[in-house]
């Protein structure tokens, strides 16, 4: 069972901690993706390399029930909306780690154009202004699914709300300038 004050890692290091390549590619992350440490990677690279493992393992099942469990991995990860359309388990397969990235509720306020920068929309999540439907969200690596997508907003009480806000607006000027151009 274990201390109840100490929680267990969700993550697993690598094998070889030194493999330059590897650090590289990590280094590239953070920068995309505006990660604060590379133990965000690790821990979206475990929930893929969880679903990985599930699918190998079905692919190799057989019966009434591994059909079952099949199913359930392919639509839980339709929802999550890491594959844009899944037909096998081998799909599963395929993924990488930046398609769980995307998902990121960091990496959707910008996609969805709530935020100017992947740092911005960090630090808009962690103070509080972000919200999913109805619910507060202060984690940025919170995975959105297909459904949630279009519930992203700013908090009703939030200033950030306002289209008038000197956050937004800047955001309003260079869209206005660019349509003004190309007039």
């Amino acid at each position: 069972m274990g201390d109840p004050k100490k929680p267990r890692k969700k993550y697993q290091t690598p094998l070889h901690p030194w493999n330059k390549e590897r650090i590289e590619a990590e280094r590239e992350l953070l920068k995309k993706y505006g990660l604060k440490n590379k133990q965000e990677i690790l821990i979206m690279d475990s929930i893929l390399s969880n679903m990985k493992i599930q699918a190998k393992r079905y692919i190799a099942a057989t019966g009434k029930q591994a059909e079952k469990e099949k199913q359930q991995l392919l639509t839980r990860i339709q929802r999550l909306g890491f594959v844009e359309k899944l037909t096998s388990l081998d799909d599963i397969l395929g993924m990488n780690v930046e398609a769980v990235m995307e998902r990121r509720l960091q990496t959707q306020l910008v996609r969805k154009g709530l935020a100017r920068s992947i740092v911005q929309s960090r630090q808009f999540i962690v103070h509080r202004h972000v919200t999913v439907g109805s619910k507060v969200i202060t984690s940025p690596s919170y995975l959105v699914s297909k459904e949630e997508e279009g519930k992203i907003s700013f908090l009703a009480r939030s200033k950030l709300n306002s289209a008038e806000h000197p956050e937004r607006a800047i955001k309003n000027e260079k869209t206005s300038r660019t349509k003004g151009k190309q007039n």
